[in-house]
């Protein structure tokens, strides 16, 4: 993994779930000042227990935070979920809460601003490789608004010394772990079919890439980056390793048991890997879980 130099004194964090209360409590411990805007109340009480200067529950699409942000930070890290309701609710988070940051960074001298986004706008199949210059204008509507939350960002990058997009591949981590719990509560079928490419990601590997690009002083590197593990495996292939190392029967995939949206796709999503050569290249970094196995082996043991 890449060592981390020097963060920025102070940053941000707009949506606090999986990823980013990860990413305060990492950024809290190496000393950085961080504040954050989340639109869930709990969540805001577990992070000033994590230590954060600031916490403010507002919708991040509306504009009415904006005036309730006390500090000043150096540096903006986007990682927004859905908020639910389809593509509206995709809209509402993704393209309306990105213009909202834009227009507050717009009053602020901000280092860099970095977003989260996905790999899943790649319409890519068949087992290719796909790396940042891939083709989107197939896009699904979903991928669609994600890259066009992307070009909200692109376009307002004169106005920013450094902007970083990081398209993740599926997360996974402590505590989300869908498939290993499948298999330890006996389940006997999954869903969908397992011939198709995973491409996945450790949650503490994204705390990592997002640190590694705080520390980054110059803007030259400015620009788009997929985040993925170094393996990209088959969803069969890594049911079966789940199986054999919870010692449980290898479960039968159901191509019948999907969504009507899965089965219109033959019951499985798009197959394609998804390379992250030009972050590990650009940046020298190295994920400390370069594939599944690493990854969930460490997960079986908690």
């Amino acid at each position: 993994m890449t060592k981390i130099q020097k963060l920025p004194e102070s940053v941000i964090i707009f949506g606090c779930g999986y990823v980013g209360a990860a990413l305060a409590t990492s950024l809290v411990e190496a000393g950085v000042r961080v504040g954050a805007l989340t639109r869930n109340a709990e969540k805001a009480v577990q992070l000033k227990r994590q230590g954060l200067s600031e916490v403010v529950v507002e919708n991040l699409h509306e504009s009415a935070w904006h005036q309730k942000i006390s500090g000043s930070y150096d540096a903006v890290v986007n990682c927004v979920s859905s908020a639910g309701g389809g593509l509206g609710g995709y809209r509402q988070s993704y393209i309306e809460g990105q213009r909202r940051i834009i227009e507050w960074t717009r009053r602020k001298t901000i280092q860099s601003y970095i977003y989260t986004g996905s790999t899943s706008m790649y319409p890519q199949d068949g087992g290719l490789t796909v790396d940042e210059t891939a083709d989107t204008s197939t896009a699904s509507p979903t991928g669609q608004l994600l890259l066009d939350s992307e070009q909200v960002l692109a376009d307002a990058s004169e106005s920013l010394n450094a902007w970083y997009i990081l398209r993740l591949a599926g997360i996974y981590g402590p505590g989300r772990h869908y498939l290993m719990d499948l298999l330890k509560s006996g389940e006997t079928i999954i869903p969908g079919v397992g011939d198709y490419f995973l491409n996945l990601i450790h949650r503490d590997d994204i705390v990592s890439a997002i640190c590694a690009l705080l520390a980054q002083t110059s803007s030259l590197k400015s620009g788009i980056y997929n985040l993925a593990d170094n393996a990209p495996s088959t969803k069969e292939e890594l049911v079966q390793w789940l199986a054999e190392r919870l010692n449980k029967p290898l479960p039968k995939f159901d191509p019948n048991q999907v969504s009507p949206r899965l089965k219109r796709r033959g019951g499985r999503m798009p197959s394609r890997k998804i390379s992250n050569h030009k972050f590990c290249n650009t940046f020298d970094w190295r994920p400390a879980y370069p594939d599944f196995r690493t990854g969930y082996e460490e997960l079986l043991t908690v």
